[in-house]
């Protein structure tokens, strides 16, 4: 691992957020959102325990299923803030409607409201990044069940989580633009 752990979380976010603007999914800058990043305390500390028993069998969804969550928070943030605010627990809302396995499509059917083609195509997407970041995981030969493991996990998931929302604020038309 780098130096550090927020060198870590910094490099991975520059490679997605790169990757994302190579595919049109985000502008040249990162959108501000205070509010949901506020939210990726409690999602993290419920999506935990799900995400970590789901990794070794199923690492790519233990990772994609957050950037998922993102997207739903920021299409929460977008047209429900007020009642989706004030949940203690937004992760198990969104999980506890179909389960973990099928979280996916239930926010991208529901949540996103997207037909087939687009569901598929987001699916790729986070394919994708999760893939990428699985990778980049993989290629900092932390020893499993370390505090170090820990913390890089939970780094991969922050990132997934805030580029998931960062994809969906894009697709909702919040574009990002320099003042002069």
């Amino acid at each position: 691992m780098e130096s550090n752990p927020t060198t870590f979380e910094e490099n991975l976010l520059k490679d997605l957020y790169t990757y994302l603007k190579i595919e049109g999914e985000t502008d040249d800058i990162m959108p501000d959102a205070p509010d949901i990043e506020e939210k990726w305390v409690s999602v993290a500390n419920a999506y935990l325990p799900d995400g970590v028993r789901e990794f070794q069998d199923y690492p790519l969804t233990s990772l994609g299923w957050v950037m998922y969550v993102g997207m739903a928070v920021a299409q929460k943030w977008d047209n429900d803030w007020e009642n989706f605010s004030v949940l203690e627990d937004p992760y198990a809302v969104l999980r506890d409607v179909r389960g973990y396995d099928e979280m996916d499509e239930y926010i991208a059917q529901e949540v996103l409201g997207l037909d087939p083609k687009r569901q598929d195509e987001l699916a790729k997407l986070v394919g994708n990044c999760a893939t990428r970041t699985y990778n980049y995981l993989m290629r900092h030969g932390i020893e499993p069940g370390t505090a170090q493991a820990v913390q890089a996990y939970i780094s991969c998931l922050h990132q997934l989580y805030l580029m998931g929302a960062c994809v969906q604020l894009h697709r909702m038309g919040y574009h990002m633009t320099k003042m002069s």
